[in-house]
């Protein structure tokens, strides 16, 4: 099964990175309905991204 991830550490960190910072945008708005599901979408993938960077060889 493919995964929906990198193959090395510098470009997964750059993907996990991004993806907290959109998880941060979407917190500033948590208000909001927008806000919330952003910040919802962004730190599931920020979890899954952080599973499959801790797999990743050095």
């Amino acid at each position: 099964m493919a995964r929906f991830y990198v193959n090395n550490r510098r470009d997964g960190a750059r993907l996990l990175s991004s993806a907290v910072v959109i998880a941060g945008i979407g917190l500033v708005r948590i208000d909001h309905p927008a806000g919330q599901g952003i910040f919802a979408a962004a730190s599931l993938l920020s979890l899954y991204w952080w599973q499959c960077y801790r797999q990743l060889k050095g």
